[in-house]
């Protein structure tokens, strides 16, 4: 383990083996650090976080810091799990939860570029990309191998699905099912994510399915309800289209039409 003299980390923080910390970097004593990290300089790791191993973490990142969530109230044991081999890039801020006992979370092997931003109480699987000042709100779920772009906002309570896309300074203020891509201000779901279903290993088959339940959710005249029951009715059977339909059906805000 190297730790970097200018460094500030408390007795009470857990540091695991072979972490390398940077020049200027501070550690909170709620902080427990998995085997292998590397905090660059000028990091800021606090609060009562748990990170797993093999994260990278860049200059001025700010992770496991107060939620700025009004809600919040001094006492309340509110916490930040992440999970290994995340990046987390230039200025990077990711807030603890804000009620007590809750927490925010972290998968795997995800990549936070410059600036972007996760607020309390967000679930965020593994996989994701956050492009820079990609931004959401409190309590947002983004699925496993989903895409934020370039200045992008996410409203409050919404969803991003597994392997979607949603483009660069769109506005987000409803869920965005699975597989699709959405842009615009407010966004709209404008098509399937055919290149990220190719990479992903989803066979034409499964990617022909996608493309039909596309056109009855946002290319028909059926209500969501109606095009639930028709994909329900005619289309085959995959893991995929039994996702997208889970997903759609459990939505609350509704869905980026």
């Amino acid at each position: 383990m190297a730790i970097h003299p200018t460094a500030v980390v408390h007795p009470q923080a857990q540091v695991g083996p072979d972490c390398e910390i940077g020049p200027y970097c501070v550690i909170g004593p709620g902080v427990k650090l998995g085997a292998g990290c590397r905090l660059h300089s000028h990091v800021v790791l606090d609060g009562l976080t748990t990170i797993g191993k093999g994260n990278r973490f860049y200059p001025h990142s700010c992770i496991g810091l107060q939620t700025q969530d009004l809600k919040w109230q001094a006492g309340n044991k509110c916490c930040l799990e992440i999970g290994d081999d995340n990046t987390f890039r230039e200025s990077v801020t990711i807030h603890t939860a804000t009620g007590d006992g809750l927490k925010t979370v972290v998968g795997s092997h995800n990549n936070f570029l410059a600036y972007s931003h996760v607020a309390h109480d967000c679930t965020i699987g593994s996989h994701v990309i956050f492009s820079n000042v990609g931004t959401i709100a409190g309590h947002v779920t983004v699925e496993d191998h989903a895409i934020v772009g370039g200045l992008a906002a996410v409203h409050q309570f919404c969803r991003i699905g597994r392997m979607a896309i949603i483009g660069g300074c769109s506005k987000v203020v409803q869920d965005v099912p699975p597989f699709m891509m959405a842009d615009g201000n407010p966004a709209q779901v404008r098509t399937v994510n055919k290149v990220g279903m190719e990479r992903r290993g989803i066979s034409s088959e499964v990617h022909e399915q996608i493309r039909q339940a596309f056109k009855l959710l946002f290319k028909s005249d059926l209500t969501v309800a109606g095009a639930l029951e028709t994909i329900r009715a005619t289309l085959p059977r995959s893991p995929e289209l039994d996702h997208l339909v889970a997903f759609v059906t459990a939505s609350q805000r509704g869905i980026s039409r």
